[in-house]
């Protein structure tokens, strides 16, 4: 069997099947910005992804490093959807590590303000800024 007769499927649809991406078009749009990697090389949608293949996954602040290890066409469940790739695991501390960053941050600074100021606080505001240092 010759690496030509293997089968193949297209990168996005890969990415999408294995719940990378909630959709096939962010999937694609995710390949054409420069946020997949395929093999170390940047790669277009359609490029065919084979058992084997190394995949660089860049999602916001989250980079997953990914072997393919089955190959699927269409979108199943999350349980099916993990048996498509392996992670690395230097790749998957680093991802958690940084979740925990992000988690910890969050409830240090206690997260982002909730709306707009009321008008008490407006004023609270307004004093800081006209006091003298």
């Amino acid at each position: 069997m010759s690496p030509g007769d293997l089968p193949t499927v297209r990168l996005d649809q890969w990415l999408w099947a294995a719940r990378f991406f909630k959709t096939r078009s962010l999937a694609a749009q995710a390949v054409e910005g420069g946020k997949v990697e395929l093999n170390g090389e940047k790669a277009k949608r359609g490029k065919p992804v084979r058992p084997g293949d190394t995949l660089r996954i860049r999602l916001g602040a989250f980079e997953s490093r990914v072997t393919v290890t089955a190959l699927a066409a269409r979108r199943g469940s999350a349980a099916v959807a993990a048996t498509l790739y392996r992670e690395e695991e230097a790749s998957r501390s680093a991802r958690e590590r940084l979740a925990e960053l992000h988690r910890l941050a969050t409830r240090i600074g206690g997260g982002l303000p909730k709306g707009r100021p009321t008008k008490r606080e407006r004023r609270e505001m307004d004093r800081w800024k006209t006091r003298d240092p």
